[in-house]
């Protein structure tokens, strides 16, 4: 563990954006939200919503395609096993999306006691995101975090075993597959019971539970690709 530890802190080299810029992310969505409500001439609104979360997603995932594209064959001329930088790796995005969540969680609440930041705006406490507790808000934010964080590591690692083409073959792909996906779902009329299936699924589970087992298996993918990965 000790190993696994010391292998994070070198990971920590791209503190910027692990955490310097998601940061800054999270401190602007106000001033962010309150551009766009100018923009669109709602300079004086009621109760409404401002979609900026995920913009911090986006922010905060892109550090670990970073770390998988720059870090990685960098601690591997350190000596550094692939598995304990896999294990490192899992233990940054965990941290990195329990740290956000909490802070989201603490935005959330000054944005509740300030009444929207003065102009009744719902940037951190999306209706869709709420929760009634403390707890189960913090895994309601980190959740997404961590699982788009899982969808940049895999990035990384196809990019570091088949470069470029793997990332334009990953993209087509995933495209193709959606792509069919929807095109059957819509065939076969499934779309409303897919709807229904989601609808009646608690808020926590949308956003806790599902993210943390689709990253479970972009996870699993990301580390049997960075075992014959030969950079």
């Amino acid at each position: 563990m000790t190993r696994v530890l010391d292998v994070a802190r070198i990971q920590l080299v791209n503190w910027p954006a692990l955490l310097a810029y998601p940061l800054a992310a999270v401190v602007a969505l106000p001033l962010l939200g309150w551009g766009i409500d100018v923009s669109n001439g709602q300079t004086a609104v009621g109760d409404h919503e401002v979609y900026l979360l995920p913009m911090l997603l986006g922010v905060a995932a892109t550090a670990h395609l970073q770390t998988m594209t720059q870090v990685f064959p960098f601690a591997l001329g350190l000596g550094v096993t692939r598995r304990r930088f896999f294990a490192a790796t899992a233990l940054v995005v965990t941290a990195q999306a329990l740290f956000f969540g909490l802070l989201l969680v603490a935005f959330a609440t000054v944005e509740r006691r300030t009444g929207g930041w003065g102009r009744e705006a719902r940037i951190y406490g999306l209706g869709v995101l709420r929760q009634d507790g403390p707890l189960t808000q913090w895994l309601a934010f980190s959740g997404p975090i961590v699982a788009t964080s899982a969808i940049c590591v895999l990035a990384g690692v196809v990019f570091q075993r088949w470069r470029q083409t793997g990332i334009y073959l990953a993209v087509f792909g995933s495209v193709a597959i959606l792509a069919a996906a929807g095109a059957l779902a819509t065939t076969q009329r499934w779309w409303r019971p897919i709807g229904s299936f989601l609808g009646d699924q608690p808020s926590l589970t949308l956003f806790t539970a599902y993210p943390l087992a689709f990253a479970l298996a972009v996870g699993g993918a990301a580390w049997l690709v960075l075992r014959r990965s030969t950079t």
